[in-house]
């Protein structure tokens, strides 16, 4: 398997980020926390420097400040980031299932988390909600069911705990045995994210068919100039964070170590001239694609 593993990056990025108050000394957003708190304790893996594990558990203190509500956690903290989301959720549970491999506290801490979510987001054997009101009441107008999203809650709640979350994972496993045979993502990130999720569990059936198809379709939207477009047919529509978060999934897949490298190379340089420039999202998922650490599955 290749896998990236470029410190040097990582810690001249994370230098930058929190010199200029970008990351992870800026706002706070569910998505790149979750990213960031897996690559906080896969430098500590990596370094054996505690300060790293530290961070980690200072981050999700302030995911807590700052986004925790009385059941689930807020997508971020700028006003126009409302609600929850559950993918971002799944994610945020993964990020403290490998915190608490160091500490388990934050296991338990996730599996808690788990229960106040899953019966608001899930309506068995029709989908999970794709994104809820703040207070959990009601889904978010306008918005129905995720395609991904049980496939997230079912990755993130086996990992942590089986036993635990075992009527959770049984609704989530009969969702994904319906969708899997006929979902085709076309999305880049989304189907960055698909391709990450079948390492864990490779001789199941959904992850077979998710992984061939996955990899077909990413085909067919590499643009020679050295990245993924954003959808098939958009070959001039390109975004850095997503196409990090396909090189993650390659990554996990094992596939396209060649695409990996190349896509590093053009967006070192590439500028969108737009906010996602200094966005930390941008510059999180850089790093956790220059060294996914954790987040390939058997990393130590």
């Amino acid at each position: 398997m290749t896998v990236c593993n470029d410190l040097r990056y990582v810690e001249e990025k994370l230098a930058w980020m929190r010199s200029d108050h970008i990351w992870p000394n800026g706002r706070r957003y569910l998505w790149t926390d979750a990213f960031g708190v897996v690559l906080l304790v896969s430098l500590h893996a990596e370094s054996g420097r505690r300060r790293y594990l530290d961070e980690a558990e200072w981050l999700v203190a302030e995911v807590d400040r700052v986004l925790g509500r009385t059941r689930g956690i807020r997508i971020g903290e700028a006003p126009d980031r409302d609600g929850q989301y559950f993918h971002y959720l799944a994610m945020w549970l993964y990020a403290l299932g490998v915190l608490g491999r160091e500490i388990p506290d934050y296991k338990h801490k996730g599996v808690d988390l788990a229960k106040q979510i899953h019966d608001a987001f899930v309506i068995p054997r029709r989908g999970v909600v794709w994104k809820m009101n703040e207070d959990l009441s009601s889904p978010y107008p306008g918005y129905g069911f995720g395609a991904l999203d049980a496939f997230d809650g079912y990755i993130s709640y086996r990992l942590l705990d089986e036993t635990a979350l075992s009527r959770e994972i049984s609704e989530m496993r009969l969702l994904i045995e319906h969708a899997a045979p006929q979902l085709a993502i076309t999305q880049d990130l989304g189907i960055g994210m698909m391709l990450w999720m079948t390492q864990f569990f490779p001789e199941e059936s959904w992850a077979v068919t998710q992984r061939a198809r996955c990899l077909a379709i990413l085909d067919n939207m590499w643009v020679d100039e050295g990245y993924f477009c954003r959808e098939p047919g958009h070959h001039n529509v390109k975004f850095a964070f997503t196409n990090y978060g396909v090189s993650i999934g390659l990554q996990a897949a094992n596939a396209m170590p060649d695409r990996v490298g190349r896509l590093h190379a053009f967006f070192e340089t590439y500028h969108s001239g737009d906010e996602y420039d200094r966005e930390a999202i941008t510059h999180v998922m850089a790093c956790s694609s220059h060294f996914p650490g954790h987040l390939i599955k058997g990393y130590s």
